[in-house]
């Protein structure tokens, strides 16, 4: 009796340990809820004030409170840590406000997140200013980038689709209107194509009209012919078609400029310079043009080719300069997009606001992307693991980058969603003899699951 009972006292720790190891790493966010969240949170409450003094994130008090602490306590006065707020537990982590001290700025709590990370026992630290004077600090509790599970409430407006998950465990939404056009890079089997194809289904239950240039024979963007508004896969179409979306975007201009012929009577609000300025029964549908291996577009064999190619390289240009105000936007896909192309690959790309690398070859290919907007970034894309498809990096001029990684989706539920909303396809008539004739889909031929016997005489 006796040996069972130490049995029992030995084995029941030692099965709650293991089952706790497993739960962490199979499950972590039933580990963190149940495990992580409190021990985090008793770390940070009981150690905030010493771990901010010792990042060196506190100040000296106030000569009205250092002396309201002597008259009333009489003890020694000890400098201020940033005011905190109320810990909001999350399925990821934590989040809590910082009211900063005089003297502080956000950079200087940006600069102790890893400091803060080991003292509280969590995945990563990231701060956000809310407003002047106060940041909020995201607290992950484990690697959300490990196994992709995108929020359920997250803010969704036309031409704003939520396409990956931020390293913070915030959506990571692709927003036309904020950055118009974007470049995605990345190598085979890098999770490129992951990003185009949450992207595009993303945008099909929009009124917004689709395009692609696909010149490896439509082999990605030929599944979503239902819901496309034009499909280019040879470089001849794509040199036809790039010729009407510039004719398009000039007719859009002409009808933004006929509304600027300000009468003495219009008011100021109907005074526009883009589509977005226009009455919604006048304004015309947003354009999205998907081109999947730009590389396509530039390669020539003969002299033919490159004047057709130099054509091309212009027409894409001029979108990219004028076609915002026009509401028509790029998404240039690529594994390499360099000087090396030909001419007009540098303008073409520096018009290109959005940026998004993911695992590539080489540094060089990295730099392409993210080397003249975020260059701290650079080493971060060119270490991206090739077992973690989809991961990648995320930048915009203003500087600022982060990781993310989209979401597994397959082919055929893409499919199956750009078939269901073929319907919602607008109506734009230059595109109408670039319209891809869908597939019929194929009838199921029920088989046999018994192996018919022989027939004997």
């Amino acid at each position: 009796m006796s040996e069972l009972m130490t049995l029992l006292e030995l084995g029941g720790p030692l099965t709650a340990m293991g089952g706790a190891v497993y739960t962490r790493k199979a499950h972590p966010a039933v580990y963190w809820a149940t495990v992580g969240l409190p021990l985090s949170a008793a770390r940070l409450m009981t150690s905030y004030n010493s771990t901010m003094d010792a990042c060196g994130l506190t100040v000296q008090p106030s000569r009205l409170r250092a002396l309201a602490v002597r008259a009333t306590t009489r003890r020694e006065v000890r400098p201020v840590p940033p005011r905190r707020g109320l810990l909001r537990p999350t399925s990821t982590g934590m989040r809590v406000r910082l009211r900063l001290a005089p003297g502080q700025e956000p950079a200087d709590v940006a600069a102790s997140c890893e400091r803060l990370r080991h003292a509280w026992g969590v995945h990563a630290v990231h701060v956000r200013s809310i407003k002047p004077g106060v940041v909020e600090l995201r607290l992950v509790g484990f690697d959300v980038l490990r196994k992709v599970k995108m929020p359920r409430q997250v803010e969704r407006d036309l031409l704003a689709v939520p396409v990956a998950l931020r390293e913070d465990a915030s959506a990571f939404v692709r927003d036309y209107r904020a950055i118009p056009h974007e470049l995605v890079l990345g190598a085979t089997l890098s999770g490129k194509s992951m990003f185009l194809r949450n992207l595009l289904t993303g945008l099909a239950a929009q009124p917004v009209a689709l395009v692609g240039i696909d010149c490896k024979r439509g082999v990605e963007l030929a599944p979503f012919a239902p819901r496309l508004s034009a499909l280019a896969t040879e470089p001849s179409e794509a040199a036809e078609l790039l010729p009407a979306l510039t004719k398009e975007m000039e007719d859009r201009y002409d009808l933004i400029k006929a509304r600027q012929g300000i009468a003495p009577g219009m008011p100021d609000e109907e005074i526009t310079s883009d589509i977005w300025g226009l009455p919604e029964d006048e304004r015309p549908a947003p354009i999205v043009l998907f081109v999947d291996e730009v590389a396509e577009l530039f390669l020539v064999a003969t002299r033919k080719d490159e004047e057709r190619r130099d054509e091309m390289v212009t027409q894409l240009i001029r979108l990219a300069q004028l076609g915002r105000a026009a509401g028509i936007y790029l998404e240039i896909c690529g594994q390499r997009f360099g000087a090396e192309l030909g001419k007009g690959a540098t303008m073409l790309r520096a018009q290109l606001t959005g940026r998004v690398c993911h695992r590539v070859n080489d540094e060089a290919s990295a730099k392409m992307a993210l080397g003249d907007i975020a260059p701290e970034a650079v080493g971060v894309a060119s270490t991206i693991p090739a077992e973690l498809p989809g991961l990648a990096v995320v930048g915009d001029s203003s500087g600022g980058w982060a990781r993310i990684r989209t979401p597994y989706l397959s082919l055929a539920d893409a499919a199956v969603t750009c078939r269901e909303t073929a319907e919602l396809a607008p109506d734009v008539p230059a595109l109408e003899r670039f319209r891809p004739h869908a597939s019929v889909s194929l009838v199921t031929v029920p088989v046999a699951v018994t192996k018919p016997s022989p027939a004997t005489g």
